[in-house]
């Protein structure tokens, strides 16, 4: 994984990658190595895990054929020096 830091911007870069590592699943991994995990629980979560998958997946082909209403696009912030110039 690979953050680039511009302008000597390093608070931004950990946020980058803070957020790239959180998307991968990179925490939720370690919180799951960090102690023994017995195989009745890692069956548990494994299923309850596919049970997750299948049901983003059904939801998302029901909302490509229209069954269902999408979830409204969340406005983007408008940062500070990206806003074009008042005249």
């Amino acid at each position: 994984m690979q953050v680039l830091v511009r302008d000597n911007n390093v608070d931004q870069a950990l946020r980058v990658l803070k957020k790239k590592m959180q998307r991968e699943g990179v925490f939720r991994e370690m919180k799951r190595r960090s102690a023994y995990e017995k195989p009745s629980e890692k069956r548990v979560r494994e299923k309850a895990d596919a049970i997750r998958r299948a049901r983003k997946v059904a939801r998302k082909q029901m909302q490509r054929e229209g069954l269902i209403a999408a979830p409204k696009p969340k406005p983007k912030p408008v940062r500070a020096g990206s806003a074009a110039p008042a005249r």
